[in-house]
């Protein structure tokens, strides 16, 4: 594929404009269309970010001349069906998490994907960090020895502007498992090099979100290699600040405040030889994961993270749900 890759963007969302239309651009390509249900929105946003066109019609952004793939930022009970009608309409598909509510409907969307021979990518932005690419090479470089636990930090403040659905929206996959704790999975499995093979968990509900959703979780995993991690998701805690910690039989990586959409935050490698800061990449997360995609469509390569990368982070918060639903062990059971 050569010349100016074309976009259609599949929900006028907060994450398109603050980080995916500039990661776009910066790689070369356009975004084309907007689609929203609400068309003055659509319109308010196509006017804002230079976008061409915007329309209320999935069926329409799909005919819009020049577009060769979609990102798909709508709410989470939309996005299998607008996955399968973008893969049978030939476009490549980088799609928000979760891939679906279901395992079933995650499949699909995937394999419609590969039925048509394009690119299905997830936008698992934080496996594309420098502070998490350093401390998976530190681990392959054996600097903390055999991995033995890790620890992960991601109770943030959900701000006004992104509360909404994600606190009142049971029907759209609303609730910090499947907007938070899929991020974790895929983080730790893309540093460790390792699975997840069972959990358990317990949930909160402190207050912000409503009608039964969780707005914090806590978890216990045990990994394929017999690691065990703990992960803590809220989007209660204003002060908490974030981090990823992974402790070795020789050393210990301890990343902070990297959590996050942003370049930022500092890691150390902890060994009997004292503390040493360990630098990193400042790449933003978005055009290292939009240049990997633009090659993959290239036929070079794959994108960051995958379908399959999808279904395993999905396949993980459902199973933390029914942890914390049970009060049991669950298996991690991906269908791969």
């Amino acid at each position: 594929m050569s010349g100016t890759i074309g976009w259609g963007l599949v929900g006028a969302s907060n994450i398109a404009r603050q980080f995916v239309i500039n990661a776009i651009r910066q790689n070369g390509g356009e975004p084309r269309v907007v689609m929203s249900t609400d068309a003055a929105r659509g319109a308010a946003f196509a006017k804002e970010n230079g976008i061409a066109e915007s329309t209320t019609d999935l069926t329409a952004l799909l005919a819009t001349p020049g577009v060769d793939a979609v990102y798909i930022s709508t709410t989470n009970e939309l996005h299998r069906d607008q996955a399968i009608a973008a893969a049978r309409a030939g476009k490549h598909i980088l799609c928000e998490k979760p891939l679906a509510l279901t395992l079933a409907d995650a499949h699909a969307a995937v394999d419609a994907a590969k039925a048509a021979g394009v690119v299905f990518a997830t936008n698992h932005h934080l496996r594309n960090a420098g502070a998490h690419r350093a401390m998976r090479q530190a681990i392959l470089d054996g600097r903390i020895g055999r991995p033995l636990a890790a620890r992960v930090f991601h109770a943030v403040y959900l701000p006004p502007s992104l509360q909404g659905w994600r606190i009142n929206a049971p029907e759209a996959g609303g609730g910090v498992i499947l907007d938070i704790a899929v991020h974790d999975a895929d983080t730790l499995r893309f540093v460790l090099g390792d699975e997840p093979e069972s959990v358990v968990a317990m949930t909160q509900s402190s207050g912000m979100a409503s009608v039964g959703l969780a707005d914090a979780v806590m978890t216990t995993v045990t990994f394929r290699s017999g690691l065990i991690a703990q992960t803590h998701d809220a989007f209660t805690s204003k002060y908490a600040g974030t981090g990823f910690e992974v402790h070795g039989t020789e050393g210990s990586l301890i990343a902070r405040d990297v959590m996050t959409q942003q370049p930022i935050g500092s890691l150390v490698l902890r060994n009997e030889a004292g503390e040493q800061a360990i630098d990193f990449d400042r790449t933003d997360l978005y055009v290292r994961a939009l240049g990997a995609f633009h090659a993959a469509m290239r036929g070079e390569g794959q994108p960051a993270a995958t379908g399959e990368d999808g279904i395993r982070s999905l396949a993980f918060g459902l199973a933390v749900a029914e942890a914390a639903k049970t009060g049991g062990t669950v298996k991690v059971e991906t269908g791969l």
